[in-house]
C-alpha cells in the first residue's frame, strides 16, 4: 500500500489549504500535520509530541487508543461484527444499553430511557427540543447567553453567539435567551428575571416548552452554574410545567467529577443529551436521555442513517465497564482536579492576575485582566513548546484546560508549568509577540 507523506518544510500551499474549506479553524490554531497518538500525547508527522489539553474538545475523556477499548474493537471487527445497522437490534447495542442501565442509570436512580440520534451533539440537542416541544405542545424554548448547543438550526437557535448564527437568523425556531447566572458581565439574577416573565401574562414571552442550559458553559468560557440556581431552576420548571434539558455534551461523561454535571445539584433533569466522550474511543455517537413520561415519540419520527454505529456502541460499553465499574477512577479525576486548581491559584492567579475558574477536569484561565496578553498568543506560544489547549470565552479571552481525564499526573504537571512559560514570556514582552 501506498502511504502519502505530506511536505511541510515548505511555504507552498498545503493539501488543506488547496483542497479543504475555509471553515476549517483547530487546524489554524494548531498547525502540524498529526500522525499519531497515545493517552494525553499527539505526536506530529515531523516527531514533536504534544501534551493534550484539548482531548478533541472533550471527546476523549478517555484519552487517545485507551487499550482496555481498543482491544474490545479490533475484537469486534475481527469476528466479522455487525458495523452499519440503522436503529435494528444488535448485540453490540445490547451491551451498551446494558453497561448503561447497569453501571450509570440504576447507581444513580435514574430510569431514563435512551434514544440515539445521528451521531452529533446538534442532533442530541434537536431531538429533545423536538419531543420537548411534542410532549407540551408549546413552542417556545429558553435558553441563556453564553451557551452553545450546536449549528444545526434547532440548536443553533438556543446557542447565543451571533457569528455561529450568520446567514440563518430568519430561519430559527422561536427561544429567548436570558443572561446565565455568572458570566462576564457579573452576576445575573437570572431565575429572578425568568419567573417575571413566566408569572406576568403581559410579559409577551410565550410559556417555553423546556428550559435548554449548560450547568458549565463551555464554549461560553467556563463558567459554573452555582448549585442553588440548578435546584431553583428545577423547582421553577416543575411549578410550570416546563421540561428541563441539560445539555452535557462537553461537561458529562466525568469531565467535572461525576458522571453527569448535574450530579452535584442533586437535581434530575427531564432530558439529558451526551455526546463526544460518551462514544468512549472517539467514535461518533450521540442520544438523548429521556424520562419513560416523555417518550412520546412515534416509530421513525426522529431518525437517522448512522444513528446505529455499532463500533461506538462496543466503544462506550467498553469505556464504561473498564472506567465506571467502581468509584476508582472519579477519585483519580477528582485528585487531578485538585492539583489543577491549586495550580492555578499559586502559579497563574496569584503571580499574572489572570482569573481562574472551573470545575473537575474542565478549568479555565480568563486573560481578561492581564493586560497586553491575549490568550490566543499563549495558546500560540504553547503549541510552539509542545501542548494544545484551546481558546474560549465570548472573545476568545479564555484559555480552557480540558485534558483527557486519564491524563497522567506527570504530562499534567508539564503542560501547566508550558503554560506558565507561555505566560511568563508573553508578559515580558508582550508587544513582541502581538506584532509577531
Amino acid at each position: 500500500m501506498t502511504t502519502l507523506t505530506l511536505d511541510t518544510t515548505t511555504t507552498a500551499p498545503s493539501v488543506f489549504e488547496t483542497g479543504e474549506s475555509a471553515v476549517r479553524s483547530y487546524s489554524r490554531a494548531f498547525p502540524a500535520v498529526f500522525t499519531s497518538a497515545k493517552g494525553d500525547v499527539l505526536v506530529g508527522q515531523d516527531g514533536t509530541r504534544y501534551i493534550d489539553f484539548l482531548a478533541g474538545a472533550g471527546t476523549l475523556n478517555y484519552g487517545h487508543n485507551p487499550d482496555p477499548v481498543k482491544d474490545e474493537l479490533i475484537e469486534y471487527l475481527r469476528t466479522d461484527g455487525l458495523v452499519h445497522g440503522l436503529d435494528l437490534s444488535t448485540s453490540a447495542k445490547a451491551g451498551f444499553l446494558e453497561a448503561l442501565r447497569t453501571l450509570v442509570l440504576e447507581p444513580r436512580g435514574l430510569d431514563y430511557k435512551v434514544q440515539f440520534t445521528s451521531p452529533s451533539g446538534t442532533n442530541a440537542v434537536e431531538a429533545a427540543l423536538k419531543v420537548a416541544r411534542l410532549a407540551t405542545g408549546r413552542t417556545n424554548v429558553v435558553a441563556f447567553g453564553g451557551g452553545f448547543h450546536g449549528v444545526s438550526t434547532g440548536s443553533l437557535a438556543a446557542t447565543g453567539s451571533t457569528y455561529y448564527r450568520e446567514g440563518l437568523e430568519a430561519t430559527l425556531p422561536q427561544v429567548t435567551h436570558i443572561p446565565y447566572p455568572v458570566s462576564p458581565l457579573g452576576d445575573f439574577d437570572s431565575l429572578g428575571l425568568l419567573r417575571r416573565l413566566l408569572d406576568d401574562p403581559s410579559s409577551g414571552v410565550d410559556k417555553p416548552a423546556a428550559v435548554l442550559l449548560e450547568t458549565v458553559q463551555g464554549e461560553g468560557g467556563v463558567w459554573v452554574a452555582p448549585v442553588p440556581f440548578l435546584q431553583e431552576l428545577r423547582e421553577l420548571c416543575d411549578r410550570h410545567g416546563i421540561l428541563l434539558v441539560v445539555d452535557d455534551i462537553q461537561a458529562g461523561c466525568g469531565r467535572t467529577g461525576t458522571f453527569f454535571s448535574f450530579e452535584r445539584a442533586g437535581i434530575t433533569p427531564d432530558l439529558v443529551t451526551l455526546s463526544k466522550a460518551i462514544g468512549g474511543y472517539g467514535l461518533p455517537m450521540a442520544i438523548v436521555l429521556i424520562k419513560p413520561e416523555y417518550d412520546i415519540w412515534r416509530p421513525g419520527q426522529h431518525n437517522g442513517t448512522f444513528r446505529g454505529h455499532q463500533l461506538a456502541f462496543v466503544a462506550a460499553a467498553a469505556a464504561l465497564r473498564h472506567y465506571w465499574s467502581d468509584d476508582a477512577f472519579v477519585r483519580q479525576i477528582r485528585t487531578k482536579a485538585d492539583l489543577v486548581t491549586d495550580f492555578l491559584q499559586r502559579r497563574i492567579a496569584q503571580p499574572f492576575g489572570a482569573g481562574v475558574r472551573g470545575i473537575g477536569l474542565m478549568q479555565a484561565v480568563d486573560l481578561t485582566g492581564v493586560p497586553g496578553v491575549e490568550a490566543a498568543a499563549v495558546s500560540r506560544r504553547c503549541f510552539d513548546n509542545g501542548l494544545i489547549v484551546e481558546t474560549c470565552g465570548r472573545r476568545d479571552e479564555v484559555l480552557k484546560i480540558l485534558p483527557p481525564l486519564t491524563v497522567s499526573q506527570v504530562n499534567l504537571s508539564a503542560g501547566l508549568q508550558t503554560l506558565v512559560d507561555a505566560l511568563t514570556e508573553l508578559t515580558a514582552n508582550p508587544v513582541s509577540e502581538a506584532a509577531a
